[in-house]
């Protein structure tokens, strides 16, 4: 759906200073294009807790961080992300890796609970399934960050 250097330039294009993440089996595949560019910085947590914590500390220090992580590890990070984004009011941005949502008939409870998760906490998510993904990327960031509000993109993952 969406490469590492596709991942680069749309972070690029939106000014993306910091890319927070502990990726997963397929945004994984990003590493080496986030690695060798020269802007974001990639930045390796080991929980997903972790994650949410520094993008808010990045924030509040004039940054703009973008948070990368698998859904699994939404979930795990809630009690992080709450604080960042409602206690503390950051409108920060997540791509999220959507597991197993490619996968016709999976009954993987990643894939279950992903979405009414997002809409319990009342986060503003785009589902990128199509290969639009990074305009559809770019433009739901701009919105976001126009309306002053965190937002999440799902990454459809599961096959390939």
């Amino acid at each position: 759906m969406l490469t590492g250097a596709q991942a680069v330039a749309a972070f690029q294009t939106l000014g993306v200073t910091h890319v927070v993440w502990l990726p997963d089996s397929t945004l994984g595949k990003w590493e080496e294009a986030l690695s060798d560019a020269a802007a974001p910085r990639l930045v390796r947590v080991c929980r997903e807790g972790e994650a949410w914590a520094l993008a808010a500390g990045l924030q509040l220090g004039g940054g703009q961080p973008m948070v990368v992580m698998q859904c699994t590890g939404l979930f795990e990070s809630g009690d992080s992300m709450r604080n960042a984004l409602f206690d503390l009011g950051l409108p920060l941005y997540a791509v999220v890796g959507y597991r197993s949502y490619l996968l016709d008939g999976s009954t993987d409870s990643a894939r279950q609970f992903t979405e009414p998760v997002l809409r319990a906490w009342g986060l503003d998510y785009v589902l990128l399934d199509q290969a639009d993904a990074s305009q559809r990327l770019v433009e739901h960031y701009r919105a976001c960050r126009a309306a002053g509000r965190p937002g999440i993109a799902l990454l459809a993952e599961g096959r390939g």
